[in-house]
């Protein structure tokens, strides 16, 4: 029988899970099926439960389910421990398992498809939500020089950082400093809201990422006129899902075919 997965989420209609495990399944000769799924907001428990109930081997979590995901495991991998939040389910009987892939994916997308390897760098986290503690401890694996999380409320920064035991604070704390990589970790870009980031930010030839996929963003035109090297979040999106795929299926597929594919190219 082919073995089903599926991605739950709210909205849902726009994933690209259900093309990207697609490619991935017919490249590697994965007998396997992904669908999307939308899941009520009152009610994700009671739809993974029947997903399970129908033969669901595993599942995809996205916004706005992951701290729910997160609670409905009982089993969780130290990096789902450290994120708080689960984007990757997987069905033993009736064992729920949880994963989090979001911050391999980005360190993957990094070092394999953008060159920039975190080690010994200046590292800027924007943002304290569940994107931003997501990704702190595998960048925190690939020992960065520092690593500063920065946010609006500079309060959230403080508690997400002393998590970790690294600095955190409000943007002012960032003026007269430069780092070698920023992350956008907000969901600012989907809002074409700028960031208070000060002058000088941006270390010469340092790399600005957006975890925001699909659109120029304020942040990415702020780094283009720093003369930075700039990426979106499409790379990671694809690096997690071949993270979640390793899990599932013992296999990494190939993700540089998977990237030109959804890129149009």
């Amino acid at each position: 029988m082919t073995d089903r997965y599926a991605v739950f989420g709210n909205p849902i209609s726009h994933s690209k899970s259900p093309r990207i495990h697609a490619l991935f399944a017919a490249q590697t000769g994965q007998d396997m099926s992904y669908e999307a799924r939308l899941a009520p907001l009152d009610g994700f428990a009671a739809a993974v439960r029947a997903f399970i109930a129908a033969g669901g081997r595993g599942a995809n979590v996205t916004v706005p389910f992951k701290e729910e995901a997160f609670r409905l495991a009982a089993e969780l991998t130290p990096r789902a421990r450290a994120a708080g939040a689960v984007n990757t389910l997987s069905f033993d009987g009736e064992t729920i398992r949880g994963d989090n892939t979001d911050g391999a994916g980005l360190v993957r997308d990094l070092k394999a498809n953008l060159g920039c390897d975190p080690a010994g760098k200046r590292i800027l986290l924007i943002g304290a939500g569940g994107a931003a503690r997501g990704v702190v401890l595998p960048l925190l694996d690939e020992r960065p020089a520092a690593l500063c999380v920065a946010n609006r409320t500079a309060e959230k920064a403080v508690l997400l950082a002393a998590a970790f035991g690294i600095e955190g604070g409000g943007f002012e704390a960032l003026a007269g400093r430069a780092f070698d990589l920023v992350i956008n970790a907000t969901s600012a870009g989907l809002d074409d809201a700028p960031l208070p980031l000060p002058v000088g930010v941006f270390a010469p030839r340092a790399l600005a990422y957006e975890m925001v996929y699909g659109r120029e963003t304020p942040f990415m035109a702020q780094a283009r006129a720093a003369g930075c090297g700039v990426a979106d979040g499409l790379g990671m999106l694809v690096e997690q899902a071949a993270e979640a795929f390793l899990v599932w299926r013992g296999v990494r597929p190939e993700t540089a075919p998977v990237l030109v594919a959804l890129r149009g190219r």
